[in-house]
Parts: C-alpha cells; sequence; structure tokens
C-alpha cells in the first residue's frame, strides 16, 4: 500500500470510520507485532503494546500532520511504548526465534546451523546499546529509512546514520568472531 493510501486511511479513521481502521490495522499488524515481539520477550505484553499503539492510533488520527510518513509514524508511537515499558520494568530483552518455516526436505543438521547461527545473530545485536540496537532493528526488521528512523525517535538523521554505521561494524566483529572460531 503506498503512503497516499495511509494518508488516506488516516484521515478516514480521524473521522471515526471503522473500515478504514481495520484496514489500517490489517496493513500494519504482523509488521508492528514483529517488532514489538524482537524488543520483548513476552508475547502477551507484546500484544498488550500492540493493542495500546492502535488504540493510540484510533485516538490520534485526527493529530496526525503529515510531517513524517505514516509508517514512521506509527513506528514511532511502538518504539515510544517499548521505550516506556523498557522504563517500567527496567529490562529489554529478546527472543531465540527459529525460523517459522521449515522445509520438509531440509536435513536435521542443516537446521541446527541455521538455529544457531539464528541465535548467535542475535546475541550480537543484544550486546548492541539499546541506541544502536533500536536503529539497527528500526532500519533491518521495520525496513524504516533514515528519515523514518529519525521522525520515530526524535532525533537528527546523521545521528541515525551513525548509529547505524557504528553497530553494522560492531556487528561484524562480533559475527567474524564466531565465523573465526566455527573456521578453527
Amino acid at each position: 500500500m503506498a503512503d497516499l493510501d495511509y494518508n488516506r486511511l488516516i484521515e478516514q479513521i480521524a473521522q471515526g470510520d471503522r473500515v478504514a481502521f481495520s484496514e489500517f490495522y490489517t496493513a500494519f499488524e504482523r509488521a508492528l507485532y514483529g517488532f514489538i515481539r524482537r524488543r520483548l520477550n513476552d508475547p502477551f505484553e507484546s500484544a498488550d503494546i500492540l493493542h495500546d499503539v492502535f488504540i493510540e492510533v484510533w485516538r490520534g488520527a485526527e493529530r496526525f500532520e503529515g510531517r513524517s510518513t505514516v509508517k514512521s509514524w506509527v513506528f514511532g508511537i511502538a518504539y515510544r511504548k517499548i521505550m516506556d515499558n523498557h522504563r517500567r520494568t527496567g529490562k529489554l530483552s529478546y527472543t531465540d526465534q527459529l525460523p517459522e518455516t521449515v522445509s520438509d526436505e531440509a536435513d536435521g543438521e542443516a537446521c541446527l546451523l541455521a538455529a544457531q547461527e539464528s541465535t548467535h545473530v542475535r546475541a550480537c545485536i543484544d550486546s548492541l546499546k539499546e541506541d544502536h540496537r533500536s536503529a539497527i532493528e528500526l532500519a533491518f526488521f521495520a525496513d524504516m529509512t533514515y528519515k523514518e528512523i529519525s521522525a520515530a525517535t526524535d532525533v537528527p538523521e546523521g545521528t541515525v546514520k551513525t548509529r547505524i554505521y557504528h553497530a553494522k561494524q560492531l556487528l561484524m566483529h562480533c559475527l567474524s568472531g564466531r565465523m573465526e572460531a566455527k573456521d578453527a
């Protein structure tokens, strides 16, 4: 769905259009839940935050001014809700997720290796400072641009670029250590 369609849906939601809200929910639910779930280790808490995000969209649609894209606005709401949860609980954690689908033809060794690599990548991401981790997650898991991340996190675009650059360097270092150990 194009940004113009999202803008139209927001305008309709601001008018109380439940059908538009349902379309909006369908368009964003999966990506938002995935983003939230990767940040928290509790599927129920993740679902609660997702619910809170959509309540805020319903109640606040008339306040959307269009200074950012709808996508960055919605992910910004989710990001702030996650940070509120982090402040309230004092921690953020990740879940070690296995791939959602596995081919019937894949051998057990390949699946185990993929799961171990996934766990290592998750551990490397988990080792990043909070600001670096957030920038990486928004860029790669939420597929947001630097500009959208800047709008969602209220930091300058240059800072976002710097954080992602440093985070990628740290991830390469962390992952290269794993590769060297594996080759030995």
